[in-house]
This record gives C-alpha cells, structure tokens and sequence, in this order.
C-alpha cells in the first residue's frame, strides 16, 4: 500500500488469519467487557451490494434526524477509522488506537480475528460515545458474521445478493441468500429491494421461518420525475436508496422520530467514496468504481451504457447514439479467488486496452492469467456476435509502478476506468488529482 498503516502493530494482517466465521468468541468476549453493544439499538445492512451505500444512507437520514447514530463499516480505503463513524464524525486515529490497544489481552483470550477485534472497538466506542442507533454493515455472509452479535437488530436492511465469496458461502444463489437470511428474528422488520427469483424464495422462507416481517421495495423515481436528490452517483443508487428510506420508515414506525424531511436531507447528503466516483489524474476525467464481483460489474457497465450515460460522464463522440461506445481504458486488479474472466466479460468492450496489476498484499489475477482463462471460456453466450465485432480487448501486465500505469491510463481519448477491487481503489486514491 502506498500508505502506512498506523494499526499494524494491533491488528494481524488479514493473510495471517483468513476468513474465520462465527459468533461464540466475540459473544464471550463481549460478555467479559460488560455487554456494550447492550447501550444502543442497531440497524443491520446485508447483501452483497449496495450494502455501504445502503449504510451511509441510513446514517446520514438518522443523524438528520437528530439521533445520536453511529455508523460501522467494512472495508476501509485509507484508514481503519473510516469503519467507526461516530456522532462526531469518524473515530480519531487516537481514540482507535486506545480502544485497540485495551483490547488486545481480550482479543488473545477469546481467539478474536481482526474483523472481531474492530467490531468490539466499534462496539465501544459507540457505547462511550453516548450512541443511541448504531447501523451496521454485515462483513461477510449475515449468519455468521460478527456484527450479528447485536442483540437488538429489529430493523434490517438488505441490499442486492449475488454470487460472491462463494468459497465461504455457498456455491449457489439459493445458498449464499440463506447465509445472508440469517440476520432475520423473530419480530424484526426486513426492507430489501427487488432480487433474483432464487434469492427472493430463500428470503421469503427465511422470513416466515424465523418471523421476521419481509417489505419489498420498488426503486424510488427519478429526480427529473420527482424523485428525491441523491449524493450518491449511479442509477443504481435509486434502488439502494429505496431500500434505505424503507429501513428508515420502519424504525420511524418503532417509535425513531425520522420524518420525511430527514429522509430527503439524508438521501441528499450521503456520499461514499470509490463507488462511481469522479475524480481526475493528470488533469484528465477518471471514474473510479470497486466493482469487485459479477454483479457490481453489471452496475458499472450499466452505468457506462445507455441509461447511466449521464452519470458516468459520456466519453468523446458517445453522444446518445445507440452504436458501441468508444474504447476505454482501464486499470483492474482482481483477487485470485474471484471470478475475474466473468467479471471482465461483463465490463469490456472490442477495443478496450487494460492494464492488470497486482493487488497490495492480496493473491490477484494476472494478465496473462486472465487471457488464458477468457481464451478458454470462448464467446459470451449471453451477448451476441454484434456486441462484439471489433477488435478484441488488450490486456497487458502492469508497468509494476502505479503512477506509471495511471499516467498510461490519462493519455486517452476517451473515460478511463479503475475498477476490480477496493484494494486497488484504496491504492489509487493517493496518487490522484486532489
């Protein structure tokens, strides 16, 4: 990373440890601290998709609303703090190096993995900060994840669920939804936006099973027919944002004094960075998005065709004309255990050059990986021949110097893009325009 992590001495690097499930050790350890996440209520955010979005939403309605909210996320770009926000704004580096550091005997009795250890800091830091709604964003799966160890979730928000950490999931949609159900109780409110038909059986199961109330929501319309102002960029933020105001309208029903005014200033102030975010290199447009999976893939093309034209910003000579857009230019890493030659497929187009680098301290896709395995896998069958007359998409290896491949990626003619990973937004973001 281009940064120094100033946590590194508290918290184990991600590689040494690995994704490790469950609730018993932080349940025992939150019990040894005096029960924290006692002091506060909390909103959950499931899904695959959106989930961060969906957070800030949340967080930035109920603070409108006057509430003491805290808001928990997963990953960060730049700094641990950026996962604890407080009523005050982000946790200090200061404040998180306290709470780290006090922890650290508790974190070796129970066992605690890095994402346990910051949730017990997260948990109290909202409990020392007078927090009275905490929202908290699931890091991975629902079931089993950490920040189910709340126990006073009766407002649940669930963002879009696709095919993603498979290894740890499930190996189907049916599968991964129900691991993502698992957030539901007895009693709770469910909001979530329209979802594949298998995903949207497991969810109504679930829900009936564990009696927990499910609301579908319809995306919220948009502003040039009335729809509410939104800080966040993408047509696909009407879908999150409806999710949002339904979450909101549910614990406005449990007595949280939101009302509508707070909705729209919320909608309105929201902003969360690396998602469809424009920002320039070398004085030249960019758009930096963290589409990391099959279906985030989907949004970013989206985006850069037809309906999401305008958001993203139309390259030279696209116009509103339906024929190919202008080649592109993008900078994509990849983790290994994604499915990078689905992810591509989604996002290139004929004639598009990319550049392949390797993720900070996480296992990627190589170039010449990913040729082999997009060569092997042959035609799209789910696109036709047309879409793909032109020249083949070029992929090269990195120059191994980040702002050599950004300078690369600024001497085009047409939008460039970074997209494929956070880790790689979080590395990039340094080295652009301010």
């Amino acid at each position: 990373m281009p940064h120094h992590d100033p946590f590194g001495d508290l918290i184990a690097p991600f590689s040494r440890r690995g994704v490790d499930l469950g609730l018993g050790r932080l349940q025992r350890a939150l019990a040894e601290l005096g029960h924290p996440e006692r002091r506060f209520a909390a909103v959950q955010v499931a899904g695959t998709n959106g989930k961060g979005s969906i957070s800030t939403m949340l967080e930035r309605i109920a603070t409108a609303a006057g509430i003491r909210c805290g808001l928990y996320t997963s990953p960060h770009l730049l700094s641990w703090c950026e996962r604890i926000r407080l009523p005050s704004g982000p946790i200090t580096e200061v404040a998180l190096r306290r709470q780290l550091e006090a922890l650290q005997g508790l974190g070796q009795r129970h066992d605690l993995t890095p994402f346990e250890l910051i949730t017990a800091a997260g948990f109290v830091a909202f409990a020392e900060a007078g927090v009275e709604l905490a929202v908290l964003e699931v890091g991975l799966g629902g079931r089993l994840d950490a920040t189910t160890t709340h126990p006073d979730r009766s407002v649940l928000a669930i963002g879009s669920i696709g095919m993603d950490h498979t290894e740890h999931l499930g190996p189907t949609l049916a599968a991964i939804a129900a691991e993502k159900a698992g957030v539901f109780s007895r009693g709770a409110i469910a909001v979530s936006g329209a979802q594949d038909p298998a995903v949207a059986r497991v969810l109504e199961r679930q829900a009936a099973t564990h009696g927990t109330e499910l609301r579908w929501v319809a995306p919220l319309a948009p502003e040039a027919e009335g729809g509410p102002v939104l800080g966040l960029r993408g047509d696909l933020q009407r879908h999150n944002a409806a999710v949002a105001v339904g979450a909101a309208q549910a614990l406005a029903e449990r007595g949280w004094p939101i009302d509508g005014a707070a909705i729209r200033r919320g909608l309105a102030e929201a902003r969360w960075p690396g998602r469809l975010e424009r920002r320039s290199v070398r004085g030249r447009p960019l758009l930096v998005d963290g589409a990391h999976n099959p279906p985030a893939a989907v949004a970013l093309r989206q985006e850069l065709d037809g309906a999401g034209r305008a958001a993203a910003g139309p390259a030279p000579g696209e116009g509103g004309s339906t024929r190919a857009p202008d080649p592109r230019r993008w900078l994509i890493g990849i983790q290994r255990h994604k499915d990078a030659p689905a992810l591509l497929r989604t996002l290139l187009r004929p004639g598009d050059a990319v550049r392949v680098v390797a993720l900070p301290e996480h296992r990627s896709w190589s170039a010449a990986e990913l040729g082999e395995a997009l060569e092997a896998a042959g035609p799209d069958p789910g696109r036709s021949p047309e879409s793909w007359s032109g020249p083949a998409p070029v992929l090269e290896a990195g120059s191994g110097s980040l702002e050599g491949d950004l300078a690369w990626l600024a001497d085009s003619t047409a939008l460039p893009v970074v997209a494929g990973s956070l880790y790689l937004v979080a590395a990039v973001l340094p080295l652009l325009d301010p």
